[in-house]
């Protein structure tokens, strides 16, 4: 007689996933405001068109905010939990991806959710 075998199969697995950002750790996941994704940053450089330059005039390190104002006037806020905030000091310029979600400040891509 054989004994079973008790695995997860990866539906529950992928349930229980939760991002580490949260724990201080890298970031595990790719939605929003999360990590950048290879294909994303891909997307975001195919596509230069669709960048918009601001310059960043508010920051909160505490919880992940930034304010930018783009040359066109418009203030966009968005949320990143990887440290956008803390690379981005206020009179950064910036380019912002709507499309695809993506922050770059200087040469460092990150994932934003517009609030």
């Amino acid at each position: 007689m054989s004994t079973p075998q008790n695995r997860l199969t990866p539906t529950p697995v992928r349930q229980d996933a939760v991002c580490m950002c949260v724990h201080g750790s890298a970031c595990s996941s790719f939605a929003p405001g999360h990590a950048v994704h290879l294909i994303q940053a891909r997307l975001a450089s195919a596509t230069p068109a669709e960048w918009r330059d601001a310059i960043v005039t508010a920051t909160d390190a505490a919880d992940g905010t930034l304010t930018l104002h783009t040359l066109e006037g418009d203030a966009l806020v968005l949320w990143n939990g990887a440290g956008a905030a803390a690379a981005g000091a206020v009179g950064t310029p910036v380019a912002y991806h709507e499309r695809y979600h993506t922050l770059a400040i200087g040469t460092r891509l990150f994932n934003a959710l517009a609030l």
